[in-house]
């Protein structure tokens, strides 16, 4: 089980990579691992990676494998632990993606394995470990996140909310070292890393503006719903600008960014395989104005629990309202065509 299988016998969902026609529900016959924290899978988060794998070939199987168990966001409940390890029977709990490369690099072996430098680290559900979209599955101690027990559900938010931490705290290390009072932010994005990073904005005491192109539906009202400002357009945010956490990868709202803050970090994908223009007026502006871009992705052990700390600290109902969507597992193909409304879809693995 764990980080290369399952569990005998344990109901799985199975994709091959590009071959959308060959998904399905599978009953995975594979060996324990001693030594891991053994959960049971409650909900999977969906994404647009999980997409790409499905549809265009993303990622890597195991090896020796035509087939990958997906989904990298999870929730699960405790069933076992091994003595010592921190964990207890019961305990909520969400298993980190990444693990470190073999060899290893220099960022792996200081446990900052989000910063790879040879690229064969390996990624649950993406590159060459199944993923958590099994109704049983383990992690080792050191890559579980022990969760709030009031979160219940809510505690898929887990990864997503790693990512967001990382982009703060990628940022805040930007302006401190600038000497800037960060007092606002930009987010462009209201989808759930969007939202999430305005979440931990707010929480953070910043004025916070966040555009995306949805005028109706349920974005709006949660973003309003936080205190912050929402927009339809980037031009129409007046206010000065510190910081701004990019969510899209669209070029004209990466350009805004930059144009508009001292720090920007960029944690959207454009996914064009064609060269993307950019007004050269942008680089100048970097230059000449001290300004910093940095991009980032996924995200260590101290990110996860530092999203996890965000969302115990959130409104509950607000959180609830990014989960738009539930999918039983038997129909776990259905998660991955996008609705207008679609915020966070989930699969229900029990």
């Amino acid at each position: 089980m764990g980080d290369d299988t399952g569990r005998g016998g344990i109901r799985a969902a199975q994709v091959v990579p590009g071959r959308p026609e060959l998904a399905r529900v599978v009953d995975l016959a594979v060996e324990e691992r001693p030594g891991e924290v053994v959960a049971d899978g409650l909900l999977a988060g969906v994404c647009g990676t999980d997409v790409e794998i499905v549809r265009d070939g993303f990622g890597a199987v195991p090896p020796g494998r035509d087939a990958i168990v997906p989904f990298h966001e999870s929730l699960g409940r405790v069933v076992s632990a091994p003595d010592g390890s921190g964990f207890a029977v019961g305990d909520l709990v969400a298993g980190v993606v990444r693990r470190p490369d073999p060899v290893p690099c220099p960022a792996c072996a200081a446990g900052a394995w989000d910063f790879c430098r040879n690229g064969r680290y390996r990624e649950r559900g993406i590159k060459e470990l199944d993923g958590y979209g099994m109704r049983r599955w383990s992690v080792p101690p050191g890559f579980a996140v022990r969760l709030d027990p009031s979160l219940g559900d809510l505690g898929v938010l887990t990864e997503p909310a790693s990512v967001v931490a990382k982009a703060w705290r990628r940022a805040r290390l930007l302006w401190e070292h600038s000497h800037l009072p960060a007092r606002s932010v930009l987010v462009t994005g209201a989808g759930p890393i969007g939202l999430l990073a305005a979440l931990l904005g707010v929480q953070e005491g910043f004025a916070v503006h966040v555009v995306d192109r949805a005028t109706s539906g349920p974005k709006p009202d949660l973003v309003r719903a936080l205190g912050a400002a929402y927009h339809t357009d980037v031009d129409q945010v007046t206010a000065d600008v510190d910081v701004a956490i990019e969510c899209t990868g669209v070029t004209a709202l990466i350009r805004g960014s930059v144009l508009r803050a001292s720090v920007t970090v960029l944690a959207g994908i454009t996914g064009d395989q064609d060269p993307v223009p950019l007004d050269p007026r942008v680089f100048d502006d970097v230059v000449l104005h001290n300004k910093a871009v940095v991009g980032t992705v996924n995200a260590a052990l101290a990110d996860y629990r530092a999203g996890a700390d965000a969302l115990a600290r959130a409104d509950r109902g607000w959180l609830a309202g990014l989960i738009t969507r539930r999918v039983p597992l038997d129909d776990f193909t259905d998660a991955l065509d996008r609705r207008e409304d679609d915020v966070k879809v989930v699969v229900d693995l029990a």
